[in-house]
């Protein structure tokens, strides 16, 4: 990517960094001859509207991307099988018959998929969206991982293996508009206070 830029001069002022000029990025940062329509799961938590925000953000962004996700009603995807085959006696073989009903949907759109987005919410335990999130690493599919900032610690080892670890699902749209188009967000998570990491930490190759 070629970068035109306004050399920064930072000054210190009371412990505050301050940026005294903008470094501007203005060149075109994909390259394609065609688009390629994305297959994107969305996985895991089922009690808020985490899925139409992200859906409504692909639509707002005009985005290629074909949405794809488990059977959200809980009640359905607990009795499917019941309904279907018929009830069982003991509750373990009415979980398993469902389990592996819902499983078929789950493992195909899982492995036709380009990216897995894997959400995991505070209020409850959700296993069956750690389980996706390992299943999708075992296929090599690129994965990221949704969840609040209060529940890092105890997601460590799935965040450990994921591309991508978002806490909003607007970050989960920004990283689909990079991936897909080169598209990067106006303004920084860090707002004003973001510094180009060349001036920050220095460059990466003081020769190029």
């Amino acid at each position: 990517m070629l970068l035109s830029s306004t050399t920064k001069a930072l000054s210190r002022t009371g412990g505050t960094l301050f940026k005294q000029s903008v470094t501007r990025r203005t060149t075109k940062r994909s390259f394609a001859t065609g688009e390629k329509i994305w297959n994107v799961y969305l996985s895991g938590e089922i009690h808020s509207d985490w899925r139409e925000v992200i859906a409504h953000g692909i639509r707002e962004k005009e985005l290629s991307v074909t949405i794809t996700a488990p059977n959200t009603s809980h009640e359905d995807s607990d009795d499917c099988g019941a309904i279907i085959l018929g009830m069982e006696e003991e509750r373990k073989n009415w979980d398993k018959i469902s389990a592996s009903m819902n499983a078929i949907r789950t493992q195909t759109l899982i492995k036709d998929s380009d990216i897995v987005v894997v959400r995991f919410g505070e209020k409850y335990r959700q296993w069956n969206a750690a389980f996706d999130a390992g299943y999708a690493t075992a296929l090599g599919k690129s994965t990221i991982i949704l969840h609040p900032p209060s529940i890092s610690h105890m997601l460590k080892e799935v965040n450990a293996s994921a591309n991508v670890v978002c806490e909003e699902p607007t970050q989960v749209v920004d990283t689909l508009a990079y991936v897909i188009r080169g598209e990067l967000p106006k303004v920084p998570k860090d707002g004003d206070s973001f510094i180009p990491i060349a001036d920050r930490l220095g460059k990466g190759n003081p020769n190029p």
